[in-house]
């Protein structure tokens, strides 16, 4: 979403109404008692002088009724291929339900609110049924809404093409409906509340004795979102930060500050920049579910362009691909488990040889203070080495390194990681 896309309200809103964008996940919405929190933290925010905007998710998840997931199951119980148009339309319903209830549960607590749509509220997307992008946002009707002393509650993951159809943005596209907004109603800040009190420096699944940070920089936290962490979806990250708009993740039903997002210092909280404290490594962070594929043929692969002619038709259906490994003799890389039988049927037609292994998962250590340092690698590599943990595949960044390990050994790895980089010390 190019922000030179963007419908902007004159400077002044922010000023004189002192906005903040609060978004609350499924499960922060997923039952009455669940949604009295939600309710509070609206209403402290207002004690605290804020104007709030609200957007929600569908209520609850996979199984309870109005999900997104138990949506799809419904319509694919119908027709395992259904009409991507028809799709949006029905998983569109799981916040519109989601967004009336909350709207009048704060109504009943006596603060007026009114439920709109993602079209409602100005989300336009173009026509990509199922991973709409969002091209301008007109908060028209938001602004009216708090011009009456009304709270609006949106609708999250979800607008409208240019065509009039119905759309949804994908995994996590109510994170992205907020920081849409945030960045429209030059929002002082955009909270999304979740079941975790912030930012952890790995799953506590895994690590129970996982740290909440108290702040992280807007590189480190894009990239913990793109290489598994769930806390907050990478594009939403992308959108706020790009504008200047602090971040912060909240707990629905525990008091707390949370972690703060920014780039830059935060006016907020004095705290931001490229780099937040002196460490090296901010969190570990893990994908599941992978599958390694390695290519092979006759003579050098170079010369029959077969990486080109490889990822282009991976492309062309859809498969996604990580970790990509290339010289003349092999070709490697990593994809989505549930794609590994339409990756083998597409990529046996080159005539190469193909070998698609499952059961892998991708572990990497986060941090922008590794850049420059030396020795990172060499941690990570003699950490698991210790642990008699093979790595398969790595890749690097400035601010992250990913290795390909065996799913069973994930959280074994995660462990080891996180007290090789001291993640579970105050620092």
């Amino acid at each position: 979403m190019p922000s030179r896309l963007l419908s902007t309200v004159p400077s002044r809103w922010g000023e004189i109404m002192r906005i903040v964008v609060q978004k609350f996940g499924g499960t922060s919405v997923a039952d009455r008692e669940t949604r009295r929190h939600a309710v509070e933290r609206v209403i402290s925010a207002l004690e605290m002088g804020y104007t709030p905007v609200v957007v929600v998710s569908a209520m609850g998840k996979a199984g309870q009724p109005y999900a997104t997931d138990t949506l799809l199951e419904m319509v694919h119980s119908v027709n395992p291929g259904p009409n991507p148009r028809n799709t949006d339309l029905l998983l569109s319903c799981g916040e519109i339900i989601s967004a009336v209830i909350f709207a009048e549960e704060l109504s009943a607590a006596g603060h007026p609110a009114e439920a709109l749509t993602g079209w409602q509220c100005g989300i336009l997307t173009d026509q990509d049924f199922s991973h709409a992008r969002i091209q301008e946002v007109n908060p028209k009707r938001v602004l009216a809404l708090l011009e009456q002393g009304k709270i609006p509650v949106v609708a999250g993951f979800q607008g409208m093409s240019a065509q009039q159809e119905v759309t949804t943005l994908g995994r996590g596209g109510s994170d992205t409906t907020a920081a849409a907004l945030g960045v429209v109603l030059k929002a002082e800040w955009v909270g999304i509340y979740t079941d975790v009190d912030g930012i952890k420096t790995a799953d506590p699944r895994l690590v129970p004795d996982a740290r909440t940070l108290p702040a992280v920089s807007g590189r480190e936290v894009v990239e913990l979102a793109h290489l598994g962490a769930r806390v907050i979806h990478p594009r939403a990250a992308e959108i706020a930060l790009e504008e200047g708009i602090p971040l912060r993740i909240l707990s629905t039903t525990e008091d707390g500050i949370g972690t703060w997002i920014a780039n830059g210092v935060s006016a907020v909280t004095g705290r931001g920049g490229e780099q937040v404290g002196d460490r090296v490594v901010v969190g570990i962070a893990h994908v599941t579910d992978r599958a390694q594929v390695t290519i092979t043929g006759e003579g050098d692969l170079s010369r029959t362009q077969a990486a080109p002619r490889v990822f282009g038709m991976l492309a062309e259906h859809g498969v996604s691909v990580d970790l990509i490994f290339l010289s003349t003799d092999l070709i490697a890389f990593t994809i989505d488990r549930v794609k590994a039988e339409l990756a083998r049927r597409v990529l046996t037609t080159l005539g190469l040889h193909v070998k698609i292994e499952e059961g892998f998962a991708k572990v990497s250590v986060v941090g922008a203070g590794m850049h420059g340092v030396p020795g990172v690698m060499a941690r990570v590599v003699n950490c698991l080495e210790r642990e008699n943990i093979p790595i398969y595949q790595t890749t690097d960044s400035h601010a992250n390194i990913s290795c390909l390990i065996k799913e069973e050994q994930l959280a074994q790895a995660v462990r080891a990681l996180h007290r090789e980089f001291n993640l579970d010390r105050n620092v």
